[in-house]
């Protein structure tokens, strides 16, 4: 036998050994632990952060609707006491099951009281944005808050 071949006949012999070693770890009792704070958290039908976030952001008005399968939220109209002549209704949408930054679209709708009655008004697209905004922060803060713990 050469010098060759008895090399090269320990290096597959080592080969084969760590092969099977590494075989011989995957079926062992211990399974990975899942990663909590994954950005997609789907026990729900859309991302746990996300809904989360979203339902401590519109939390100033009464709900409406709220279904988590289909990743809505409707609140009721809402009116500031300190500004009774105008009121506030708020659609949340979840569109994915990923913490991301176009998984979130805020829809609003703003009506004023004029001579007695509500009116449609419009609403300024930097309060929408800002709710999104809003709703991102919390949700990555809700992540960052599970990774630590």
């Amino acid at each position: 036998m050469t010098a060759i071949s008895r090399s090269a006949r320990l290096t597959r012999t080592a080969f084969a050994a760590t092969a099977i070693a590494a075989l011989a770890a995957c079926g062992g009792p211990e399974r990975p632990k899942a990663d909590l704070a994954a950005s997609q958290v789907t026990t729900i039908g859309v991302n746990a952060y996300l809904w989360r976030a979203a339902l401590e952001t519109v939390s100033f008005a009464p709900l409406l609707q709220s279904d988590s399968n289909g990743g809505v939220i409707v609140t009721d109209w809402y009116a500031n006491p300190r500004n009774p002549d105008e009121r506030v209704k708020v659609t949340v949408s979840i569109l994915d099951q990923d913490l991301r930054a176009d998984a979130v679209r805020v829809a609003a709708s703003r009506q004023v009281a004029q001579s007695g009655q509500w009116v449609d008004a419009p609403v300024q697209a930097a309060t929408v944005q800002r709710l999104e905004d809003i709703i991102l922060t919390k949700a990555r803060a809700l992540r960052r808050q599970a990774i630590a713990s």
